[in-house]
């Protein structure tokens, strides 16, 4: 009986250092390489209150397209690094 416990809090302590190595890794597979600072923190900013992070002012001439560009690019590096992540 003891030893049907101790398998019972293993298993359930596995899955809760698992699920909390996971929840801690925010910055780990998918951070973009970016050092720590300002980026960081405007990042975090923007999750809390997205609003805060549109822009609502004018453009200045091609700023606009060269936003959509880079936005582009980024968000197809980052679905590349998750179909890597994905094929492991």
């Amino acid at each position: 009986m003891p030893i049907h416990t101790l398998r019972r809090c293993g298993v359930v302590l596995f899955f809760v250092v698992l699920v909390s190595g996971c929840a801690s890794s925010d910055e780990g597979f998918f951070s973009s390489g970016e050092s720590r600072g300002s980026g960081t923190q405007a990042s975090s900013e923007c999750r809390r209150d997205p609003t805060r992070c549109i822009y609502k002012g004018r453009y200045e001439q091609g700023e606009r397209a060269y936003a959509e560009r880079e936005a582009k690019r980024l968000n197809h590096a980052q679905l590349e690094r998750l179909r890597r992540m994905a094929a492991k």
